[in-house]
């Protein structure tokens, strides 16, 4: 399990409308041939927000996106139903924890480097 790409910066002009918040977005790839039961795993932010998965398995070599703003969850997308984005456009982290808490990935962009708090 992977974070294998991030969108931090929603393209175009930042409205906060819900189509620009969904512009921005992690995804999470599956790079095994079995699939993964993600219920309870957790994306975090530097600022502390968290996105919990519920009740969702990943199917090997598959993706899902983990969208910022509102709508209906579907078997590629997951929306965090949030107002404001999460990347605000500066450097940050995001983290993936599995259900117990336990490190499994991050990534970073901008100008913060990995921050090397694996747990």
């Amino acid at each position: 399990m992977q974070i294998s790409d991030v969108q931090h910066d929603s393209p175009g002009r930042d409205d906060r409308s819900n189509r620009s918040l969904n512009r921005e977005w992690v995804e999470i790839t599956n790079n095994t041939r079995r699939a993964v039961n993600l219920d309870g795993w957790t994306l975090q932010d530097e600022d502390g927000r968290t996105y919990t998965v519920d009740d969702y398995r990943l199917r090997g070599r598959a993706t899902v996106r983990i969208h910022t703003g509102q709508g209906r969850d579907t078997r590629t997308d997951f929306y965090q139903d949030r107002r404001h984005y999460v990347g605000d456009n500066h450097p940050g982290t995001a983290t993936l924890c599995n259900d117990r808490g336990r490190f499994i990935d991050d990534e970073s962009w901008g100008h913060n480097p990995h921050r090397g708090n694996r747990r």
